[in-house]
């Protein structure tokens, strides 16, 4: 393409990261399940199809329930492997490259082992100038002679299997940066030293709950819940999920009384942890 000028050329390179992992097929991983692992993914896998069955007709739209299967068989493994790539091509009816090609679209579907936790640290725009790579920085050097980086050099895994550290991009809490991830949780207005004892924490067994939501879980059972299995804990179903700064603009709206016209009345809307 030409720069704004319209006379110099400003070459842009296309494809992947240049420390992304690009391999889908790595030393120990599943090429296919055992009879008992692959019942009970059956099972759950004809539980998330149905759901895109059209009650008048056999067929169902099979791309459509790809995601939530990708999911279930990351459940199972930790992370994307040959045989989750084959068990959801042979289910939906798709081509291994078709399936693959999804998986490698979305990162929230993983190349490589993950820990038990996945820490992802907000890099992007107002997050790394609140302090985001600052807490990246600080994580990595704790972590870094505990664990080993995955082929690509894009994150940190420890030994004990307990964390998978990685940057990511913007999670929407901006209200709230700079913000941590933990298995897709909330960690708002971190610091180096509460990222620190964060992850202390976790690999020492304790219980840790996010600033929104229920106590953590295992990657693998987010993942579970991410394919549209309920998470059954009490303390799910009690959780607060919407945090205060969120709410700042609808509690001026509320104190003068301010609605657009057509809208709701203040009164009706959602309160806090709501």
């Amino acid at each position: 393409m030409t720069g704004p000028n319209g006379s110099s050329r400003v070459f842009i390179e296309l494809g992947p990261r240049p420390n992304e992992p690009t391999q889908l097929v790595r030393s120990g991983a599943r090429s296919s399940y055992p009879p008992d692992v692959l019942a009970r993914l059956d099972a759950d896998a004809e539980t998330v199809i149905a759901r895109y069955r059209e009650p008048d007709a056999a067929a169902t739209t099979s791309r459509s329930a790809l995601l939530p299967l990708l999911h279930l068989v990351q459940s199972e493994d930790g992370y994307i492997t040959p045989a989750g790539i084959d068990f959801c091509s042979a289910k939906l009816g798709l081509t291994g490259a078709e399936v693959a090609a999804v998986s490698t679209f979305y990162s929230m579907y993983r190349r490589g082992p993950t820990g038990e936790y996945l820490v992802g640290v907000c890099t992007n725009t107002l997050c790394a100038i609140m302090g985001g790579d600052d807490i990246l920085a600080a994580l990595e050097e704790h972590l870094g002679s505990a664990g080993s980086r995955d082929e690509g050099g894009h994150s940190i895994s420890t030994s004990d299997g307990k964390i998978t550290l990685e940057h990511i991009e913007c999670n929407a809490a901006c209200d709230y940066a700079p913000v941590m991830m933990i298995n897709w949780e909330f960690f708002d207005n971190q610091t180096p030293e509460s990222a620190r004892s964060l992850v202390d924490a976790l690999r020492a067994g304790e219980r840790v709950t996010p600033s929104r939501g229920a106590t953590l879980c295992s990657f693998r059972q987010t993942a579970r819940t991410l394919a549209g299995f309920p998470d059954t804990r009490i303390e799910a179903a009690e959780a607060q999920t919407i945090g205060g700064a969120t709410l700042a603009g609808l509690r001026i709206s509320r104190s003068h009384d301010d609605n657009p016209p057509g809208s709701a009345s203040a009164a009706d809307a959602p309160g806090e942890g709501k």
